[in-house]
């Protein structure tokens, strides 16, 4: 009995399961039945339902009614859910009946499709009989109409070849080049009948007559103009331009054969007059090999030219075997009298042969030309003009504006077949050039020399004016010239030579003209004979300087123009990869050039750093010179420090404002300079020995006020306030923390030891036995009192170590399980130590 209730209970709670609908189905029931009882309510509640039926206890005398409508609506549920179910039972016997009717359908469709293709089958078979007649007619209409349209070709066939035998030799070529047309396209209907004798011979014939046409009518070309009985004239004109109309339907062997013996005719007088052995056939007189063509092309257009059809383009066959003729014969000559070529006779046959070029390819299209020719030639030298400011030669075009991708594809595309047509023979004889311009080129780095020796180098006056020197924009100007004349001529083995003539001359510029400039710089280091008065005495200015105010310009306009030149050099090594071959392009590496003058840029910001570091000296040397136990008072910034201070804001100016262009190096000279001066000062710092306390809050302050001065060092006596570097404020912020760790530790008091010992741990916790034995010496204390104090900071050299491969992280927690802490007295004196330093600052 419990199991049946159990299993009740299960039923129930499975079907209140199933009522729960997800929500998008809920919301689609609602859509569909929308009801406002509460008892379709998803959330319905039954003890909310039965507290707003009977909300009082005196409602309650009315449940019998509501348990009677209640029971009411149950037994109407029940009907209609009992309507339909069996409505459902009359839908699956309706479809079951609706089924049987389709088959049933589909079997009478099925017997009357097969009727009717039965029935198409017997049409086709009776129409099939009705014109199996008509298609035998047809067959017979369509080879009765052949046979007539073959045997009238056949007449025109054998007509038109009796026709041309007669014209032929009546010499009617007007007739003849229409009717021989004509026959030959009769001719190609018979093609597949040649196996039929007379066929065969027809065809025979007029090949004979071809071949007979071809013969005689160069034969007449040559009697009208060729020999002593050439008979050239009105009467036997318009025969021979008919009979050009006849070669255009011979064999084109046949047109070849009469255009170059014209041609040739055309240039024999050519030949004769400018023949190796004659005065005019050498370089120095080319303009008349051109003139001699120019004339005889007008000469033809004049009197030959309404001969010929326009189409042969007669006119240029005979400017081409001229260029071929020229360019096989100067190459001759020049082979033979090689040493009577100096570089001034070859740029002027260059330039001439250039112009002559230009005009026959504005004149002809090329379109009779098979073979390509040379790529180009060298355009004539032009002398290169200074530069007020540098601009890079190699982002420009060739002549104005700049140069796209698509742009270089269709000067490629459209460069003319004549360009090099005779040039080409100059190529052999580029050395001379090359030589020549190794010799320019010398006396261009001369020059370059003697004009830097006279007029020294360029200052920056403004913001829009340049300190690199003009001799170096010059120098890559000549540069271009010289690539795009080669280029034009010869990108292949010409261009590898000229291009180590560049790095010849890069090198030489690197050096004779910039390294060269540089200052030689002399030790005017001064000894110090006492204490008293030194700064005043020896930190003057003008007396520490190792270099003038010019000679920084000087430095800081080579290092500008070396930078331009390493830039400059690396797009003039893309741009000789651009016009040499592609298979000779490795060859091209100017690497070895961009190193020289980044070591001369290196060298240039050495010298500054140094000479800025040198004029500090003294000041350091002061200050570990001073009797620091003799300070009684901390007062302003010690007068080593105003010296610095002066030093620098006399000279980084200068430096700054002539390194405009080029503020990464002047970032890096002010790295370079923080990366020499603290390690210095730091130094110095440790000879300052022995200190009062008075005397490190003192030195404190000082460091503190040169902490600022560095940070500031980018910007200084700039009305341009710029943020230093993050890279230079690390190294600055990192050294002279350190410095100001060293003095805070000499600052504290050595007793108890251990303290003391874990305090140094914790404010320099990168430092090693050695400066910790240098901050002993600082504070003046025993060596009684070293020897203890060291054999406590051996025995937590573990410690440090450990903190200083862990990071300040570690270090944090590290150090402040072991270290004891600073007495209170000496905090609030550090303390009140900071508190002067920002109050002063």
């Amino acid at each position: 009995m419990a199991s049946l209730e159990d299993d009740d209970v299960i039923e129930e709670d499975h079907l209140e399961s199933l009522l729960v609908f997800p929500p998008e189905v809920q919301e689609a029931i609602d859509q569909m039945l929308p009801s406002q009882d509460p008892l379709d309510r998803p959330d319905f509640n039954p003890v909310d339902y039965i507290n707003t039926l009977f909300p009082t206890e005196q409602s309650l005398a009315n449940i019998d009614d509501v348990v009677g409508k209640i029971r009411f609506k149950i037994r109407k549920l029940d009907d209609e859910i009992r309507t339909v179910v069996r409505g459902q039972t009359n839908v699956g016997e309706n479809g079951r009946h609706a089924l049987e009717e389709a088959q049933q359908a589909i079997q009478e469709l099925f017997s009357k499709i097969k009727d009717i293709k039965d029935k198409a089958e017997k049409s086709e078979e009776m129409v099939k009989e009705i014109t199996r007649d008509i298609k035998q007619l047809d067959h017979a209409k369509r080879h009765l109409t052949s046979s007539i349209t073959t045997l009238n070709h056949l007449h025109m066939l054998v007509g038109g070849v009796d026709s041309l035998a007669n014209l032929t030799r009546r010499r009617q070529y007007g007739e003849v080049a229409n009717l021989l047309q004509g026959v030959l396209n009769v001719l190609e209907h018979f093609q597949k009948y040649m196996c039929i004798p007379q066929i065969r011979q027809l065809s025979d014939r007029v090949k004979v007559i071809q071949g007979d046409l071809g013969t005689q009518i160069i034969s007449d070309f040559h009697d009208a103009f060729q020999g002593a009985g050439a008979k050239y004239g009105p009467g036997n004109q318009r025969q021979l331009r008919e009979a050009c109309f006849v070669v255009n339907v011979l064999d084109p062997k046949v047109k070849r054969d009469l255009l170059a013996w014209f041609v040739k005719l055309q240039l024999s007088e050519y030949l004769v007059l400018f023949g190796e052995n004659q005065d005019v056939a050498w370089l120095d007189k080319i303009d008349r090999r051109y003139a001699w063509i120019k004339r005889t092309l007008v000469n033809f257009e004049e009197k030959f030219g309404h001969l010929f059809p326009s189409d042969w383009e007669v006119s240029e066959r005979i400017c081409i075997e001229f260029c071929d003729t020229t360019r096989k014969e100067l190459a001759m000559i020049m082979s033979k009298r090689n040493s009577e070529i100096d570089v001034k006779l070859l740029l002027f046959a260059i330039q001439r042969t250039t112009n002559f070029e230009t005009l026959i390819a504005k004149r002809f299209t090329g379109a009779t030309m098979t073979d390509g020719h040379a790529k180009g030639v060298l355009s004539p030298l032009s002398p290169t003009n200074p530069f007020e400011e540098p601009a890079n030669p190699f982002e420009m075009d060739d002549q104005e504006g700049t140069v796209t991708d698509e742009s270089k594809d269709q000067s490629k595309s459209q460069v003319s077949p004549f360009s090099g047509i005779i040039s080409k023979c100059f190529e052999a004889h580029l050395d001379i050039y090359i030589e020549s311009q190794d010799r320019n080129l010398a006396e261009l780095i001369a020059r370059f020399i003697e004009d830097l020796r006279q007029h020294g180098t360029p200052r920056m006056e403004t913001e829009e004016s340049s300190n690199v020197l003009p001799s170096c924009a010059d120098l890559f100007v000549f540069y271009k010239k010289c690539m795009v004349q080669c280029s034009r001529l010869s990108t292949g083995q010409p261009m590898i030579d000229l291009t180590k003539t560049f790095t010849k001359y890069l090198r030489e510029y690197a050096i004779r003209v910039l390294q060269n400039s540089l200052p030689k710089q002399t030790n005017q280091n001064r000894d110090i004979s006492t204490a008293s008065g030194l700064i005043q005495s020896i930190l003057k200015e003008g007396e520490v300087m190792k270099l003038t105010e010019e000679e920084q310009c000087r430095i800081c306009s080579i290092l500008c123009t070396a930078e331009y030149s390493m830039e400059t050099t690396q797009q003039l090594e893309e741009k000789l990869r651009e016009k040499v071959d592609s298979e000779l392009a490795s060859k091209i590496d100017l690497n070895a050039e961009q190193d020289v003058f980044h070591n001369i840029i290196s060298n240039c910001i050495q010298m500054l750093v140094q000479d800025l570091e040198s004029s500090c000296e003294p000041a350091l040397t002061a200050m570990s010179k001073m009797s620091w136990s003799m300070i009684e008072a901390v007062g302003d910034q010690s007068g080593y420090v105003t010296a610095i201070t002066n030093h620098l804001k006399q000279n980084l100016p200068v430096i700054r404002d002539n390194l405009a262009s080029s503020r990464k190096y002047f970032t890096q000279f002010c790295v370079k300079f923080a990366n020499t001066f603290i390690p210095k000062f730091i130094n110095n710092l440790f000879r300052c020995k022995p200190i009062s306390t008075v005397a490190a809050e003192q030195l404190l302050l000082d460091t503190h006020s040169l902490k600022t001065l560095l940070l500031d060092l980018p910007s200084l006596s700039s009305q341009v306030q710029r943020k230093a570097p993050a890279s230079f404020t690390k190294i600055v912020v990192k050294g002279m923390t350190k410095a100001e760790m060293i003095l805070k530790v000499v600052m504290s008091p050595h007793e108890p030891p251990q303290g003391f010992v874990d305090n140094y741990i914790r404010l320099l916790s990168n430092s090693d036995i050695t400066e910790f034995q240098k901050v002993l010496e600082m504070k003046g204390l025993k060596r009684s009192e070293h020897s203890a104090l060291l054999e406590i900071y051996r025995a937590r050299i573990p410690v440090s170590v450990a903190i200083g491969h862990h990071g300040e992280a570690s270090t944090a927690n590290t150090v402040s399980h072991s270290v004891t802490p600073v007495p209170e007295p000496e905090i609030s004196r550090i303390r009140k130590l900071e508190k002067l330093i920002k109050k002063r600052l």
